[in-house]
């Protein structure tokens, strides 16, 4: 069999091709959809979220602040997910942290609508989260906790970061408008929804 073997529980493993090609494919479509969000001037939740708006707020680039406001989860991962998990999930944060200065110069022209681009960037960035998750790899962050909580006491990673997500788009009132506010709540449980319904325990066997 090329590129998988199998576990002695019958499970299929990934291997190493097949998860390096698996991350580049979920950080790339999750940075495209990152990419619509900051352009339409949207937010989402999650630290993604968060280093939206601190890109917002203040004159330093997104991946710039993406990358920063990852670092403190990295040893949280490290205590409770292992090295294994952690150092995919930093190649998955500095690959979107880079990603997201090479889609601005590739793609200059762009008018978008709002709508478009909060429902289309969440949709795209919970399809690129779910790929990284059943790559072993997240994009750091909330994902992190969302993960840990999954596994430790069954709740699923869709809804946890659901919770956490809300409080992030709450936040955005003082930094973006109302209008886009709400368009950005509806694209976050876009994203959540993508999550709870495809990342369940038990259901993808893939490790």
């Amino acid at each position: 069999m090329t590129g998988t073997s199998t576990t002695a529980i019958g499970r299929t493993k990934h291997g190493l091709i097949e998860d390096v090609l698996g991350i580049f494919t979920g950080t790339f479509i999750a940075s495209l959809g990152l990419f619509l969000l900051r352009t339409s001037g949207t937010v989402t939740g999650g630290t993604a979220g968060l280093a939206l708006l601190l890109s917002y707020a203040v004159d330093v680039p997104f991946g710039v602040v993406f990358l920063a406001v990852n670092l403190p989860f990295f040893a949280l991962a490290v205590r409770k997910k292992g090295w294994d998990f952690t150092i995919r999930t930093a190649l998955s944060v500095g690959l979107v942290s880079l990603m997201a200065s090479v889609h601005p110069a590739e793609i200059t022209q762009i008018d978008i609508d709002p709508v478009y681009a909060a429902l289309v960037g969440n949709l795209l960035a919970g399809v690129g989260l779910l790929v990284l998750f059943r790559h072993r790899s997240s994009l750091g962050g909330f994902n992190i906790l969302a993960l840990i909580m999954q596994e430790r006491f069954g709740l699923r990673a869709g809804y946890i970061q659901m919770i956490l997500d809300v409080l992030v788009v709450a936040a955005s009132l003082a930094v973006v408008a109302p209008l886009k506010v709400l368009l950005s709540a509806v694209g976050a449980i876009v994203l959540n929804i993508v999550l709870a319904l495809n990342h369940r325990p038990g259901r993808y066997t893939g490790s």
